[in-house]
């Protein structure tokens, strides 16, 4: 089925992957759509060039994935999926005009991000007792960079030793589009990196340079974070979002609580536009209006 278009796809996914510079998942996730849509216009259509692509073709799989079930959230991600390789495929000249062009993504309510309060996150760091096992260690150590630093699981798997600058106070995180950034850390989390350093050194005689690792000596995956994250957020919070991730909202919505600047937090999070970053700023604002709630004698 793939082979007509697999010409033009080629080429796309090479630009992805080499101008781009998406990651991997970012890639097959790209891909998935683009063969699931032209499977389903090789079925419904017949053979049809780049340039017969009509929009109505494309809304009528987009139809169909509604009344599949597919949630407006994955339907949105095929619509840019498809965006962009039309947008593609018009700066190659390949056709004159997008079908997508007058496709609009459909509308999300937009959750606001689940966080973890101060005093719960107090609690879990000063007086939830971690085994004093080799996962136990790496737990904590997990819980708190992810808390102080805000960065994403993957950021965190793939920290080196060499990443931690202890005369500077920072740690250098790769980020999306192999982006780098540079993140202060206070020196009660260098503390935690060093003794935990220590400890490995002790530990295990393998050669690895990964900041983070199981105690088998290789580096940490996903779901061992995502269970790590999970099982400690259980003792301490009651929202029903436990992973990772809500650390990293924990982290920017503290910030922006404690008066942070929008773009510094857009900085630290490694965002590249502030859209994403604005997110907080909805957190705050219901913060401020419970506060005046509370406080004002006329509210």
């Amino acid at each position: 089925m793939q082979h007509n278009y697999h010409q033009s796809l080629l080429p796309f996914i090479n630009y992805l992957k080499f101008q781009k510079r998406y990651s991997q998942h970012t890639i097959i996730s790209y891909q998935t759509d683009l063969n699931s849509f032209f499977g389903y216009l090789q079925e419904q259509y017949g053979q049809v060039e780049l340039t017969g692509i009509k929009t109505v073709f494309i809304r009528s799989w987009l139809a169909a994935l509604k009344q599949q079930g597919l949630e407006a959230k994955s339907i949105n991600r095929k619509i840019s999926s498809l965006k962009s390789f039309f947008k593609y495929q018009l700066r190659q000249q390949v056709i004159v005009v997008s079908p997508m062009a007058a496709i609009i993504s459909l509308k999300i309510n937009k959750r606001l991000p689940q966080f973890i309060n101060d005093k719960d996150m107090t609690v879990l760091l000063k007086h939830v007792e971690f085994p004093d096992s080799w996962d136990g260690k790496t737990e904590r150590l997990i819980i708190e960079l992810l808390y102080n630093t805000g960065i994403r699981q993957a950021e965190l798997i793939g920290l080196k030793e060499t990443n931690i600058a202890h005369e500077k106070c920072t740690i250098k995180v790769l980020g999306k589009g192999n982006k780098e950034r540079i993140i202060p850390v206070s020196n009660q989390l260098l503390n935690s990196i060093q003794e935990y350093l220590l400890a490995k050194k002790n530990n295990f005689n393998v050669d690895t340079d990964h900041l983070l690792v199981m105690k088998t000596g290789k580096k940490l995956y996903p779901k061992y974070v995502y269970n790590a994250v999970n099982k400690y957020l259980n003792i301490i919070t009651t929202i029903d979002k436990k992973s990772p991730h809500v650390l990293r909202h924990t982290f920017a919505t503290h910030l922006m609580e404690g008066g942070a600047d929008l773009n510094a937090v857009k900085e630290l999070l490694g965002h590249s536009s502030l859209a994403a970053t604005q997110i907080y700023t909805h957190n705050t604002i219901e913060k401020l209006k419970d506060i005046h709630k509370k406080a004002h004698p006329k509210a």
